[in-house]
């Protein structure tokens, strides 16, 4: 039970108070970011508000008023007397601006700006059930999502899949065939690809943004040879493949069992099929897991209004929990469903179906 449960009102009023304070910080981590603020704070060092207005061509006065927010906060550091100058630190310059660093956190709150400017939708869609689709909620959803995934996809991925023996042994064969479902803006596709240099992969999505970006993404990286990115629905996926992924992409899937069938048909029997999904418990955990209230938050405001936007839906949700999976995986046809000995990846948890 929540301590909240028999506090009063005023320990109630203190509780929304602190999350207000979050929302805002929040929010003003969107301004900073895509403005391109911070990262004017890490390349040029301490700056005024005038100096940092006339470096990123904004307004002096709004960017004052922000740069007092964040030093308020504790983001920035200011120096006294006047004009103030502020200096971003050296951890908070790694977590809001290092796009390789799986420290890397302002895309998450790209992710909730996002979805906050479709509120007037969602509210509508909870209304009658329907839903809010991954072209509504935009670029801001769509590529915070790929920044977020991208450091952990580009420096741990093939460490994580080399700890998951079989399966690295089969990815590793010469002429390996891999599928990477939901591949998004292909950073994971170019990662195995990458990992296992002697493989092809092929990327699948239903959203062709994101396939022309990943198409864009994979130029220059060395592997572009060898993968390619196709617009599709995956429930008629067709092919020959010893190997196929899903990373965080079944949760969001309106009909998941006619995909997961899809995928074991065009996969060897003796193939690997691995999906990586968030992490969530078994069951409905004690109060204050944020694991949970962070999927929770996903689920309420991107991707159950995503899930219902197309119809028949399995209406899934982020907090896809393993007996979800392991009933959709039944369905499709794999006998079985064991977790791969992947630890310390993020927030997910790395499923192998099997035939």
């Amino acid at each position: 039970m929540s301590p909240l449960a028999h506090a009063p009102a005023d320990e109630w009023a203190e509780h929304i108070f602190a999350s207000a304070l979050g929302a805002i910080d929040t929010l003003a981590i969107h301004i900073g970011d895509r403005l391109g603020w911070y990262r004017a704070l890490v390349d040029a060092g301490p700056m005024t508000a005038d100096e940092l207005a006339e470096r990123i061509d904004t307004s002096a006065r709004y960017a004052r008023e922000w740069l007092e927010q964040q030093a308020t906060s504790g983001f920035l550091t200011a120096s006294s007397g006047e004009p103030m100058r502020f200096t971003l630190p050296p951890g908070a310059a790694e977590a809001l601006t290092d796009e390789r660093s799986v420290a890397f956190i302002s895309p998450l709150a790209r992710m909730l700006a996002g979805s906050a400017v479709q509120m007037p939708a969602l509210l509508e869609a909870y209304r009658t059930g329907g839903g809010v689709s991954w072209d509504q909620l935009g670029d801001d959803a769509r590529w915070s999502q790929a920044d977020m995934n991208r450091p952990w996809f580009d420096t741990m991925l093939a460490g994580a899949l080399e700890s998951a023996t079989e399966v690295h042994e089969l990815l590793a064969r010469p002429g390996a065939r891999i599928v990477d479902v939901g591949c998004g803006a292909g950073w994971s596709a170019i990662a195995l690809a990458h990992a296992y240099p002697q493989a092809t992969v092929v990327g699948v999505d239903i959203d062709a943004p994101s396939i022309d970006m990943a198409r864009a993404n994979a130029q220059g990286t060395g592997v572009e040879n060898r993968v390619t990115f196709h617009v599709g629905d995956a429930s008629t996926l067709s092919g020959s493949f010893d190997a196929a992924f899903v990373f965080e992409a079944v949760h969001d899937m309106a009909r998941p069992i006619d995909v997961l069938g899809a995928i074991r048909a065009s996969v060897v029997p003796h193939g690997a099929v691995v999906i990586m999904d968030e992490g969530v418990g078994d069951a409905p955990v004690t109060v204050g897991d944020e694991v949970e209230r962070l999927m929770y938050g996903f689920s309420l405001f991107v991707c159950l209004p995503d899930g219902l936007s197309s119809q028949p839906s399995a209406g899934t949700g982020t907090v896809m929990r393993p007996s979800t999976l392991r009933g959709y995986a039944s369905a499709a046809g794999f006998s079985d469903m064991t977790v791969l000995p992947i630890e310390g990846f993020s927030l997910f948890r790395f499923y192998r179906l099997h035939h």
